[in-house]
């Protein structure tokens, strides 16, 4: 019961979910390995390093600040994140004529396994985030995550 139009939008949303679990995954490990921004979270004094990792990291945020990262992933869902002037190739592709880091350059062949790449690497960061999600809550990350 499926068209071409409902195909789109699903793949749409699984790029965009394996590219958001990409910079997720990236991101926990970073954090993780003690890596911080420089510099405060919040007008208190409260430093990004103050903050941990996982989800005591995400839970400490200051109300200002997660309202502060809603509007901007609001602002990229909204008006960047799409297909904007209409000459995308692809479902996901949001270059708008403005990017391009040498993909027209690609045979139609290479293009194709780039973009299987991308997939399979996106499903597989969220699993990957799952796993470390679901570890955290449990508490054992450390055990399972070699010493930084």
């Amino acid at each position: 019961d499926g068209d071409q139009e409902k195909f789109d939008r699903l793949r749409f949303v699984e790029i965009k979910h394996g590219r958001i679990c990409m910079l997720g995954v990236v991101g926990y490990l970073v954090n993780k390995a003690g890596i911080y921004l420089p510099g405060d979270i919040s007008m208190d004094g409260t430093k990004f390093s103050d903050l941990g990792s996982g989800w005591d990291a995400s839970t400490a945020v200051p109300v200002a600040g997660a309202l502060q990262v809603l509007a901007f992933a609001g602002f990229l869902e909204l008006a960047v994140m799409k297909d904007v002037t209409g000459e995308n190739e692809f479902v996901g592709d949001f270059r708008n004529g403005a990017i391009d880091f040498g993909w027209d350059t690609f045979d139609e062949e290479t293009k194709m396994a780039k973009r299987a790449v991308e997939l399979n690497q996106g499903r597989a960061a969220q699993m990957g985030m799952l796993g470390l999600m679901v570890h955290d809550k449990l508490g054992n990350v450390d055990s399972l995550l070699p010493p930084f």
